[in-house]
């Protein structure tokens, strides 16, 4: 896997916008003017941004992400967010928390091992 992965810098930033994308489409940004505002529902936020964040698992597990790609993963889609009209506080929140899943998740099927002594 290495320290950059096996996929390039241009698959990863066209990911991360579709990543992006996708989130405008199921929950669009707010709108700027008051007779346009609709509320997401939490649920469905929540449902989403989980269905972004296990495609960007999928993603992370099959080309062998290293460090380097994941965090141009997380700027591409925290630009490309910004770009579709969020406001900067729900962009960082977001970002960090996918940054913050896909360094965590393991990857599917693996098995955690005991911890020593258990």
């Amino acid at each position: 896997m290495g320290i950059f992965g096996s996929v390039s810098g241009k698959q990863v930033d066209e990911f991360a916008t579709a990543l992006a994308r996708e989130l405008a489409e199921r929950c669009p940004p707010p709108s700027r003017g008051a007779d346009s505002q609709r509320k997401i529902s939490q649920k469905r936020l929540v449902s989403t941004l989980e269905a972004i964040f296990n495609k960007a698992i999928g993603f992370k597990n099959q080309h062998g992400l290293g460090v380097y790609k994941k965090a141009r993963l997380g700027n591409t889609f925290r630009w490309e967010l910004q770009e579709l009209g969020y406001d900067k506080p729900f962009v960082e929140d977001v970002t960090q928390r996918l940054i913050v899943y896909i360094a965590r998740k393991e990857p599917a099927g693996a098995k955690r091992q005991p911890a020593a002594g258990a």
